[in-house]
Order: structure tokens, then sequence, then C-alpha cells
């Protein structure tokens, strides 16, 4: 059995077993996972290998790109700011940002960006990967964007756009890019290993993205999934070793608020536990009531693609999705990454979970709902 290292409370040695048991069962490389109890760290365990090329192993520190994990730190940003009355998720966009409201989005509000219901899934702009890094272009682009059906009628996941259109309205409020905002506001101040834009000091402590075999290809450029997730080809995915791959530095470097962030296990358990129960004693992030507007579902069922993946959906946050993603409970909120790593919290039964691996398998795989399984289990 793969040796790892960390620690875990008697109470989940449980996760402890199910966390050995994926290097043997799984094509695990590297992994860790983290859970936080009542806001005290119950379980921080690491191991395999980060750098498949140099066989540097997984350390405590070790930081991962975990792909739309980073729309829950954006969310948790977003429900933040409605807290303190900064932001009526309600209100149309165009309140916070003007310019927003051409060709047909007068109506679109926060909370329709956030349940994926917003009619912009993609762009019609096909934007370089310059002027992606350059955030402006992208935010022009949103504004001259015709939704592609009535927005708040049906809902497709909104991948990149999820980001900048979020991110901006907290630009707007605050002056500060997501990126900024998540670092000054929340990581930093809770010492929490969360980037939305990783500076090149942190680049040592990065994990190397393998590909398992054997995941499904994207379809063709033109298909609105594939022009989801690439953002007309101006990203490339999984495209792990090419220019601006996820293994590039330079694609870390710039805030992509939709799928771009760097973390470790620890670094998200953490957000998630401080959202849900506060850190070590510590006030709580969101209170119960923000936490209850979050977890009423928007969205769910089969969308405009036709698709449905079993994934039920708060405000920008993933509900208990007992077909794709068993959390919980009915309080659980969270968000995974395109390659298996997940995060969530849950006030109810005070749980800040976070799972990241740089092997790719694929979203909703089976290595995180083990885990959380595990967590049920120890909290009977």
């Amino acid at each position: 059995m793969q040796q790892h290292h960390g620690w875990a409370d008697e109470r989940f040695g449980a996760v402890a077993d199910a966390f050995a048991a994926n290097f043997t069962e799984f094509p695990e490389l590297g992994a860790a996972v983290t859970v936080f109890s009542g806001g005290r760290k119950v379980v921080e365990l690491w191991g395999g290998t980060a750098d498949d090329r140099t066989g540097r192993a997984w350390t405590q520190d070790t930081v991962v790109p975990v792909f739309s994990c980073a729309k829950g730190p954006v969310s948790i940003s977003a429900h933040l700011l409605a807290q303190q009355g900064r932001l009526d998720l309600d209100a149309p966009v165009a309140r916070y940002w003007p310019e927003f409201a051409r060709n047909g989005k007068q109506a679109v509000t926060t909370r329709m960006i956030l349940g994926h219901r917003a009619g912009l899934p993609a762009l019609d702009a096909a934007l370089s990967f310059q002027e992606v890094a350059a955030w402006d272009p992208v935010i022009r682009a949103i504004e001259a964007q015709r939704p592609l059906w009535e927005p708040g009628s049906t809902h497709e996941y909104h991948g990149h756009v999820f980001g900048f259109a979020v991110g901006e309205v907290i630009r707007r409020i605050t002056g500060l890019t997501p990126g900024t905002f998540l670092r000054e506001e929340i990581a930093e101040p809770l010492g929490l290993p969360v980037r939305i834009g990783l500076p090149e000091s942190e680049l040592p402590r990065l994990a190397r993205l393998v590909e398992a075999e054997g995941r499904r290809p994207m379809p063709g450029p033109e298909h609105l999934l594939t022009r989801i997730v690439t953002m007309n080809g101006a990203l490339v995915f999984p495209g792990l070793d090419v220019p601006h791959g996820w293994n590039d530095p330079d694609l870390h470097a710039i805030e992509l608020p939709g799928a771009g962030a760097v973390a470790s296990a620890t670094g998200l358990a953490g957000l998630y536990a401080a959202a849900a129960t506060g850190l070590d004693g510590g006030e709580r992030l969101l209170s119960a009531d923000t936490v209850t507007d979050a977890v009423r579902e928007v969205s769910s069922g089969a969308g405009f693609l036709g698709f449905d993946l079993g994934a039920r959906w708060g405000s920008g946050l993933l509900l208990d999705s007992p077909a794709f993603r068993p959390l919980l409970g009915a309080r659980s909120f969270g968000n995974d990454g395109a390659g298996g790593q997940f995060a969530f919290g849950d006030d109810e039964f005070g749980v800040g979970f976070g799972y990241v691996a740089n092997r790719m398998i694929g979203h909703g795989d089976a290595r995180a709902n083990r885990l959380i399984e595990a967590v049920r289990g120890c909290l009977g």
C-alpha cells in the first residue's frame, strides 16, 4: 500500500484508511486530504508524487491547480459582500456594472450568474490568451454578449464566464479583482494557501498535473461544451504540457477566476471550514442566514445542452447531489474541479473538507466520494 504522511484524529481513522486505499484502487499519483470538524483540523494527510518527471514527493505544503474549485472562493466572496450589505444578489448586475446591461442583459442578476442561468455559458468573441490574461478584453466581450437563452429560463454551466462576470461585480464594488479580494480579505488573514493568480515565489510548491488514461475526449471546437471550457480556444483543455496549458506557470500567474485557482487540500478545507464554522474558535465567515441563502437550490436537471449529470446548484455552489457528488446533507455546499479535486463545507455537521490530486480522472470521480463517505461514517 502506498505510504502516506500526516495524521488523523482517532475518530477519523476511517478517512486515513480510505485515503490509503485510493492509492491502490485508483491510478492515484499524488494527493492530499484535509478535514476540519467544529473549526478544528482533525485530518491532514498527503502522499505520493508531486512531479512524475523528477520524482519530487508530495509534501505538506504542496499546492495544485484545482480548476473549477475556483468557483467556491469566488462564490464565497460574493456571499460575503452580500452579507455585508454591499451586494444584492437579486438586483440587476447593471446596478454595479452599468455597461453589462447591453444586448438583452438588463434584468440579469448576480444570482442568475451564480446559478448558471444567465444565458452566458460562452462568449461569441474569439480572444487570445493575452487578452484573457489582460482581464478588460473579457469584460468588454461579456458586455457585448447577447444571452443564448432568456435569462432565468434554463441553465447551463457557465465555465469561465462565471468567474469573470462575478469577478467583475466584485471588482466594481470593492476596487479589487477577485483574486486580490480573496487574498487580502480572506486567504491571507486566515493563513490559507488558496490563490487565484499564483506568484512566482510559490512555483516550487506546485504539483505537476498528469492525465489518467481513458478520459473522454472533448467534442469538436465548435461544440458549445468545448467553447465553454476553452473560451473559444484561448485556453486548452486538458492541454497540460503545451504553451498556456495547465502545467504552464504563465497560466497560473493570471487571474482566471472560473477555473484557475491553485490550492492545497488544507487551504480549501480551511476556507470552507471558515465559511461554515469559523476556524479554531474564530467567528465564522458566513452567517447561518447567509448559508441558508447560498444553499437554496437554483438549478438542477437537464440544462440547455440537454445533459443531466445529477448536479444540484445553489448560488454558485454545488449542493448535496446523490447522483453526482453525495455530500452530508441539505446544508452542504462546495465545488469540484475537472481533475477530480473537491472541497465543501457544512454548517450543520460543522465540517470543512478538501481533497486535491494531480492525476486527472474527471468530474465526480470516486476518489473524493470515498473520502466523503468515510467522513460521513466517522460523524455517525
